[in-house]
């Protein structure tokens, strides 16, 4: 078999594709391979077999062909020109993260039960569709990017035909997990810098200011933008209000304690002047820590935990599960049923123990 120059294959492609491709179009042999991977030739020639079956699927065979046509040529010099169905269709980012944050966007799309991925044969674009819905909203895809999913077997189609119907597969849902518990985890990081560069700059002005956290970017509110297979909000209003009004007593009793803190500040006779005149100002700190209390207690120790860090502390569900020793994507289940618990603590309160706002 004759050798061919490989000119360097995107990061996204998988690790089947890439020895599929160094056999089949480069000529590298399955021993070599083996060798290189640090496994049993057995393995990589059946790696190159399930590839090979599941070319079938056009999508598949397309990725394939774009690649082997874009980066296995002839040993000529200089770089590798862009084919021209390249050129027409447009090109997948050879960036991981460029090409995860495009293809986010779609999985959201078909994570809704009756979504699906339509494609035509010989057409350059695909649709997302709802089956069995009028009216709704069709979102156009590049041939080229379905064509990687399908590649990394986030989509995929039992019966291929002149239209094929791709629905998303348990990888892509998982993938899709990953990625928004990855956003999660970087819009903390960026709200936690932000809040350490406000303290920083208030201590160098002189003029102290209380950082507030950004009510869109909270980790409960990031949760509450996901829908079921079904197409339903993943967590209803009700039990976000249950979880920011926890985080209000939470918050409150921590004024609270920083008051009583700071009270050594203030001269016994001011104290006694006034006393007659306002409330102290600890009442409604304490009333917000007894509430805060009443509801952690009535959650138990398992739904406490994952409440506690996740409305409270604002951490992420991949952060509290990772500390909580949980297991991945096992967080945000544990945490709608310890909202539906609170909720039914909070609708059992009376009318005069509720929050303001």
């Amino acid at each position: 078999m004759q050798t061919m120059a490989v000119f360097e294959l995107p990061e996204w492609v998988p690790e089947e594709a890439c020895r599929y491709l160094e056999h089949t179009e480069a000529g590298r042999s399955i021993r070599n391979l083996a060798k290189q991977a640090g496994c049993h030739p057995s393995t990589v020639l059946r790696q190159v077999r399930r590839v090979e079956t599941r070319r079938d699927d056009p999508l598949i065979d397309g990725a394939l062909a774009s690649l082997a046509a874009n980066h296995y040529a002839e040993d000529v010099p200089g770089p590798r020109p862009m084919s021209a169905r390249a050129l027409a269709l447009g090109t997948v980012p050879a960036c991981a993260e460029a090409f995860e944050s495009e293809a986010v966007e779609i999985l959201t799309c078909l994570n809704p039960q009756g979504a699906v991925l339509a494609v035509a044969d010989g057409m350059e674009k695909a649709v997302v569709v709802r089956e069995a819905a009028v009216g709704d909203k069709k979102i156009v895809v590049d041939r080229t990017l379905a064509e990687a999913m399908a590649l990394r077997d986030w989509i995929a189609c039992l019966t291929p035909g002149r239209l094929s119907r791709y629905h998303i597969t348990p990888e892509g849902r998982s993938a899709l997990s990953h990625f928004v518990a990855s956003r999660e985890n970087q819009a903390r990081t960026r709200l936690e810098n932000a809040s350490l560069a406000t303290r920083k700059s208030n201590r160098s002005q002189r003029r102290p200011r209380r950082a507030r956290y950004g009510l869109g970017e909270t980790p409960l509110n990031m949760l509450a933008r996901l829908n079921n297979r079904d197409g339903t909000p993943f967590l209803t209003t009700d039990l976000v209000r249950a979880g920011e009004r926890l985080r209000e007593d939470f918050e409150l009793a921590q004024v609270g304690d920083h008051l009583r803190q700071s009270k050594a500040q203030f001269s016994e006779g001011d104290n006694a002047r006034n006393s007659s005149r306002r409330r102290r100002p600890g009442q409604a700190a304490a009333a917000a820590k007894r509430r805060a209390a009443a509801a952690l207690n009535a959650l138990g120790a398992g739904l406490s935990d994952i409440v506690m860090r996740c409305c409270c502390h604002l951490e992420g569900l991949e952060v509290a599960e990772r500390q909580l020793g949980w297991s991945a994507r096992s967080g945000k289940v544990v945490l709608r049923i310890a909202l539906q618990q609170l909720k039914l603590h909070y609708d059992t309160q009376q009318k005069q123990d509720e929050l303001i706002g």
